[in-house]
């Protein structure tokens, strides 16, 4: 089953049901209003939501409409909890040696989190505004997903039980002022603005054979000013698959319907150090943080720059047929224009 959030002028917009083959779409206010309301009754509603969208997917309703991704606010415009891991350590020990940082052996079996702000996502198909481009932007491919209620203290194989929902993610990050915030002991904040979702959440059986051991074994597609940039595949060297880290951020408390947990970027090693571009016949990467980081290591400093305002990403996954499975994050960074704008 697919779901999007079409925009409607007010904070939650309103829950439709997608075709899958991104299509067509319908509202289903008779059965959700909005996509929280459909993740806190999950058990009463999925049910009702697949009949819609079996019936969508065979041409049976009279009132669908041509889906434009355009319309789309994340599929959850707000959350009550977002947090985002580091499952594919192959990327954390490339972006703490970029900053002089080693990293410690509990990194392999002990995931890192942080929990970052979930009170106003951006739509995948909205510029990014910030107010300075020399914060370093950096934008970060990942998959993430949507629990149902999750109890404290979970193991891992019970977790993966309450994953109701994938999205892709573009974790905006911005690079020169993390080292700052780290300084202080106390972790992302200013660094880390509003994060961005696919246009469309969709179950884990849509995967197929793809969705195996809590991992999306697919490759992720990011397109940096129209030229590919990576394609690594998100379930391969993912360290941690999404029961441990809901396991992991469930450990001293319990979770709510609509919390939404990222894997962090997805990074293949590709039988190097690290990984190579994709013009050198790698997998490239999911950020830019990475390749600056292969250029310091190969050539002793970065030459790859960091986003400008002006520059777009674009962020996708497709299945075997080459059909886009959760629509496109593509958007461009733009300059803020202040609060009295």
């Amino acid at each position: 089953m697919k779901l999007a959030t079409y925009r409607d002028g007010t904070r939650d917009g309103h829950l439709v049901v997608v075709s899958r083959d991104l299509k067509r779409a319908v509202a289903v206010p008779e059965i959700a209003a909005t996509m929280q309301q459909a993740i806190d009754q999950w058990d009463s509603l999925e049910s009702k939501l697949k009949e819609v969208y079996i019936a969508l997917n065979n041409g049976k309703l009279n009132d669908d409409f041509a889906f434009e991704e355009a319309k789309c606010e994340s599929p959850l415009p707000r959350a009550f909890h977002w947090a985002d891991g580091s499952a594919y350590v192959n990327h954390v020990e490339l972006v703490r040696k970029a900053r002089g940082a080693e990293m410690p052996p509990s990194f392999w079996e002990d995931p890192l989190m942080y929990q970052g702000g979930s009170d106003a996502f951006i739509g995948p198909r909205e510029d990014v505004p910030l107010p300075s481009d020399d914060w370093g932007i950096d934008f970060e491919g990942e998959v993430a997903v949507i629990t149902d209620d999750v109890p404290m203290g979970i193991e891992p194989t019970h977790a993966q039980n309450h994953i109701k929902l994938l999205m892709l993610v573009n974790d905006v990050s911005l690079r020169g002022l993390i080292p700052g915030e780290l300084a202080k002991g106390f972790g992302f904040y200013q660094s880390k603005p509003s994060s961005v979702f696919s246009p469309v959440a969709v179950t884990p059986d849509e995967l197929g054979d793809k969705w195996e051991d809590a991992k999306v074994h697919l490759p992720l597609i990011s397109t940096y000013n129209d030229k590919l940039f990576g394609k690594p595949n998100a379930g391969q060297d993912m360290t941690f698959n999404f029961g441990q880290l809901i396991a992991h951020a469930a450990k001293s408390r319990p979770l709510s319907a609509g919390t939404i947990i990222g894997s962090g970027t997805v990074s293949n090693k590709q039988g190097t150090d690290h990984g190579s571009a994709v013009e050198e016949g790698g997998v490239g990467y999911s950020c830019i943080a990475e390749i600056r980081m292969i250029e310091t290591i190969r050539d002793g400093k970065p030459t790859t720059p960091f986003m400008s305002f002006g520059d777009r990403i674009r962020i996708e996954m497709f299945d075997d047929k080459e059909q886009s499975i959760f629509g496109a994050i593509d958007q461009k960074m733009v300059k803020y224009a202040g609060p009295n704008a």
